[in-house]
């Protein structure tokens, strides 16, 4: 519906720079009355289409946005979900091998640093085996929500279409905690 709008907007915009142009080649052309009411109207349609764009954005941001605290991710819509326990496990096992490395290259034990890259290595591999799990659940939910509710929605039955609802939420929360998680993770 937005492209529309701003399609429309365009051919306006261009429809009345060319009309304006074609004055200015034509000067004993005289200025319609309806000529300054279709410009107060492009005025309103601008500040319409700018108030739409503003709202589309500012519930995009918020449909994207989520708070994560420990294992437990939480969505503006009430949607909470617990983080597969792999993640925790990994993201333990890395910070220990992380100790365990730095340990070793400060008292020279290498035996100590390579068991401590070694459980690193291991955790980052099992952190991102739990976010691909949480990933894979997150779509499955957020999926079976969107297909239950509106199977729900044709037969009238608002509880069941509630339950959609919290399961499709829940999905988004999933997928949005391995997303702040990744965020984290990503190189700035």
């Amino acid at each position: 519906m937005y492209f529309f709008l701003l399609l429309f907007l365009v051919f306006i915009s261009y429809s009345s720079h060319s009309y304006i142009h074609c004055l200015q080649i034509h000067p004993a052309h005289k200025i319609p009355a309806t000529h300054s009411r279709t410009t107060t109207t492009n005025s309103r349609l601008q500040r319409e289409a700018n108030a739409k764009k503003s709202t589309a954005s500012a519930e995009h941001d918020l449909s994207h946005s989520a708070a994560k605290a420990g294992p437990f991710t939480a969505t503006p819509g009430g949607g909470v979900a617990a983080s597969d326990p792999d993640r925790s496990q990994g993201s333990w096992n890395q910070t220990v091998g992380s100790a365990k490395e730095a340990v070793g290259n400060l008292v020279g034990a290498e035996g100590l640093k390579q068991e401590g890259i070694r459980q690193n290595k291991e955790g980052q591999g099992q952190e991102a085996q739990g976010q691909l799990s949480d990933l894979g659940k997150g779509v499955k939910d957020r999926v079976g929500g969107t297909v239950g509710g509106a199977v729900a929605g044709v037969l009238g039955n608002d509880a069941q279409k509630s339950e959609a609802e919290r399961q499709h939420e829940d999905g988004k929360a999933r997928q949005r905690g391995v997303e702040a998680d990744l965020q984290k993770q990503a190189p700035q």
